[in-house]
Parts: structure tokens; C-alpha cells; sequence
């Protein structure tokens, strides 16, 4: 942004503007979209900015988008503990019936 300029006059500059940032450690970021659809930013870095009493967060990673499940982990625990399925065909049937006990019905 600007090149060329000591990281400690740069620090005293943002200080007078009343702005400060800081890095927030995280192994992965979720940001849940309208459209029933997840974006998932792995190996992320987040900064976060304040100005003046306000929040901002710049996030970079390596970003894919997925389904958002509509079930619980809860809900394959017990869908595993009724049918005596694996849970990776609990969490198939319940993606697919959307719904515990149709899933239940389902692989009985």
C-alpha cells in the first residue's frame, strides 16, 4: 500500500488516524451464505481492522463452497444408535430425506 515506509512510522501514522489491526489465529472460517450454501476458507489469516470504534476483517485463504447440512451431529448419533448404520449412510439418508425420522424409515 505504501511502499517503502518504516513499519514503525506506519504503526504511529494508523495511530493517529485512530485505526489499529490485529491478527486472529484460526484454522478455518465459515461464513454462512443465504442461498443454503457455506463459503469454508481453510488455512485462513484474519486481520481484524478497528477505525474509530468499528470492526472490519480482511480474511485470506484457500476458499471453497459447500451444501449446508440441515441435520445435527446429534441427529447422526441417533440415526447411527437406531439403524446400526455407518455415519457416513446416516449423514447420506439425512441429506437426502432432510428430515430423522423419514431417515430412520429409510434405512430400517
Amino acid at each position: 500500500m505504501f511502499p517503502n515506509l518504516d513499519p514503525k512510522k506506519m504503526q504511529a501514522v494508523m495511530k493517529q488516524l485512530g485505526m489499529s489491526q490485529e491478527e486472529i489465529l484460526s484454522s478455518k472460517v465459515t461464513i454462512e451464505k443465504e442461498d443454503g450454501k457455506n463459503l469454508v476458507i481453510k488455512n485462513p489469516q484474519v486481520v481484524m481492522i478497528k477505525i474509530k470504534g468499528e470492526e472490519s476483517f480482511q480474511i485470506t485463504g484457500d476458499v471453497s463452497e459447500t451444501e449446508r447440512e440441515n441435520f445435527s451431529e446429534e441427529d447422526v448419533k441417533i440415526l447411527m444408535q437406531k439403524t446400526n448404520c455407518s455415519k457416513e449412510e446416516a449423514r447420506n439418508a439425512l441429506q437426502e430425506t432432510g428430515d430423522l425420522a423419514e431417515a430412520i424409515l429409510k434405512l430400517s
